[in-house]
């Protein structure tokens, strides 16, 4: 670890990976699954997402979910190439790992697989999955329908969930990764300004009395608004709603009241041409957009997922920076100190 001011501090990769696992066995998560939890968040630092990163770990342990009791994941019904799971109440950065292997197993042996998720909590960041699947050689897509925290276009109260989208194509380098909200402002985002004190932008949230908030407590309060601003949040809302679609295929296997439901859909492109054709035909696109003549300043015609990518490339060397506060936290927790009051910037 080292101290570079601004209460801030370094640590490499491995002292990264070794903190999050230690944290997770503290929190009594067994070695696999700690491993698992780390690997997710520590991908989502490397990709410059701080607030998906090691400071997720406390969220992991800060939500009423996380102390009730969990039971192995199951198979409740499935078929050749569908499968639905009950993930027990498990972590989702656990059982959507799971659910990942298992579409990528059915897809890659029967060319097809739709795999539905449901019981399960804090999925994380939709990309790991989606790249997972497309380097499989796999055109991948991966909905979720999450707790309320986004109003409807027009609402005032939070019904819908923040509800992502992901869709993961394999090329001839680093996989396609097409990751989106449907909301205006990111809930682990929230979360994350909450603990640590910062605002959060003008125009994505209200607060519990209804009225516009950058108080990022106040907005956990209120709620969230869907992504288009005042014009265009319909669009924002159409596409939560349809995550909330794909999410109802999961009813059967979940309480009434739990709106969350997660889909994993992936398939071979051989179904209509050889992997190697497909790969080049869309790295040549890719290659042909970014080849596009740009407007004045812009120096670069940037692919979706292209800046994290390289952001990963340079932090495996360099190493990811966290605030003070969250690195001591999760030295707590490590330890076995679960008292939410005194360990958690931002805590209950």
């Amino acid at each position: 670890m080292k101290d570079v001011g601004n209460d801030r501090v370094r640590l490499s990769v491995t002292e990264a990976r070794n903190l999050g696992e230690a944290a997770m066995r503290g929190a009594g998560f067994d070695a696999e699954d700690a491993q698992i939890l780390t690997s997710h968040v520590l991908d989502a630092a490397l990709c410059g997402y701080e607030y998906s990163g090691l400071p997720k770990l406390l969220n992991v342990v800060d939500v009423p979910d996380y102390r009730m009791p969990r039971r192995p994941m199951s198979v409740l019904r499935e078929a050749t190439t569908s499968v639905l799971l009950d993930g027990g109440n498990n972590n989702g950065m656990i059982a959507a790992f799971r659910a990942a292997e298992i579409t990528v197993e059915r897809a890659t042996a029967h060319g097809l697989a739709i795999v539905l998720l449901a019981n399960t909590w804090m999925t994380g960041r939709s990309a790991f999955y989606c790249e997972m699947i497309a380097r499989a050689g796999l055109v991948a897509m991966h909905t979720v329908a999450s707790p309320p925290k986004v109003a409807p276009f027009g609402g005032a109260r939070a019904v819908l969930g923040t509800n992502p989208i992901c869709f993961g194509f394999p090329t001839e380098g680093d996989p396609l990764i097409i990751d989106m909200g449907t909301s205006a402002f990111m809930g682990t985002d929230l979360k994350f300004r909450s603990r640590t004190g910062r605002p959060i932008p003008p125009g994505v949230a209200l607060g519990p009395d209804g009225k516009p908030t950058t108080d990022a407590d106040e907005a956990q309060k209120g709620t969230l608004l869907p992504f288009g601003g005042p014009e265009n949040g319909y669009k924002g809302f159409g596409l939560a709603l349809a995550m909330d679609a794909f999410g109802m295929l999961t009813a059967a296997a979940r309480r009434p009241e739990n709106f969350g439901g997660h889909s994993f859909i992936a398939f071979k492109p051989d179904l209509f041409l050889p992997l190697d054709e497909y790969r080049h035909a869309l790295s040549e696109r890719i290659a042909e957009i970014k080849a596009t003549p740009r407007q004045p300043g812009v120096t670069e015609i940037r692919i979706p997922g292209e800046r994290s990518s390289a952001t990963r490339k340079r932090l495996m060397d360099e190493g990811i920076e966290i605030d003070r506060k969250i690195y001591q936290a999760l030295v707590r927790v490590s330890e076995g100190n679960l008292d939410h009051g005194a360990v958690y910037p931002g805590g209950r």
